[in-house]
């Protein structure tokens, strides 16, 4: 990676963070900083203490600290959770729910000041450069691995896949016609954002040096991310490595973001290879 292209990022954080008002010990103008401020909008009313953790990738010891400091300010208590004793969850007092109506006022009003010096069409710019900085940073941490052939959240991925496309195809989908894992020769990978699967893909051999990409798919929460390209792309590269030259998949007529993906993906349509009814558009790419 270009050494240019690294400290233009690290530039854009630094300003970022600094224009934001994140270094500061007094976030938004409060006597705290952005850590605890942040943590209590996501208590929202009340929220377990393991969920929040994982929502926000933060570490045992430093979430137990920020909600101490919490409980000590008087704007949290943490309980047993009521269906689990060995759980814990926090809930806001009336304290913290006041403080954290202060946060949204003051959030909303250093929007309002950050945009105010802009046109209206300098704010959607701005908008829309911050949603597609969101979008690649969210597609960024998404990690695609391969996996065994009967990996339990690859299969959840499948039985999700086959759900969605008996209520998509106008002659429903069998469940049964899924590539039994016996059969999957080649590699299944698996896309995981924060540890939840969110998508999956496999290729299998169909004849030396000719493969055939089944079951492409992603959570829906997930799409608009580029998320299917990129397995698209792990795929076929896993398969040049393992010495294919050729590349083929179908899809279903009403798959048209499917079919504009392999179009845009360098596939050209092919006569019919498959017995499969699912497959009325076949498809071919030489690696």
């Amino acid at each position: 990676m270009e050494t240019d292209l690294i400290e233009r990022v690290r530039d854009f954080n630094r300003f970022y963070t600094e224009r934001l008002g994140l270094l500061t010990d007094h976030y938004l103008g409060l006597d705290r900083p952005l850590g605890p401020s942040r943590l209590l909008w996501e208590i929202g009313d009340r929220s377990a203490v393991r969920e929040l953790r994982d929502r926000l990738g933060l570490d045992s010891g430093y979430l137990s600290r920020l909600l101490r400091t919490l409980e000590e300010q008087g704007l949290v208590r943490v309980v047993p959770h009521p269906s689990d004793g060995r759980a814990r969850v926090v809930e806001l007092t009336d304290a913290g729910r006041r403080e954290r109506g202060v946060l949204d006022d003051r959030s909303r009003a250093g929007v309002v000041a950050l945009l105010g010096g802009l046109s209206p069409r300098q704010q959607e710019e701005l908008v829309a450069a911050q949603h597609q900085v969101r979008r690649l940073l969210r597609l960024a941490a998404v990690t695609v691995t391969p996996v065994v052939a009967d990996d339990p959240q690859a299969r959840w991925c499948l039985r999700r896949y086959a759900a969605e496309l008996a209520e998509r195809f106008p002659e429903g989908y069998d469940e049964a016609t899924l590539t039994p894992p016996e059969d999957l020769d080649g590699t299944v990978l698996l896309a995981r954002e924060h540890g939840r699967a969110v998508g999956c893909g496999a290729w299998i051999r169909l004849a030396p040096g000719v493969a055939e990409i089944r079951h492409l798919w992603t959570d829906p929460t997930s799409r608009g991310l580029g998320l299917g390209r990129r397995l698209l792309e792990h795929l076929e590269a896993d398969a040049a490595a393992h010495g294919v030259g050729i590349v083929r998949l179908g899809t279903h007529r009403s798959l048209g973001e499917a079919t504009a993906l392999y179009r845009g993906s360098g596939y050209r349509e092919i006569a019919s290879y498959s017995p499969s009814p699912y497959n009325q558009l076949c498809f071919e790419k030489r690696l």
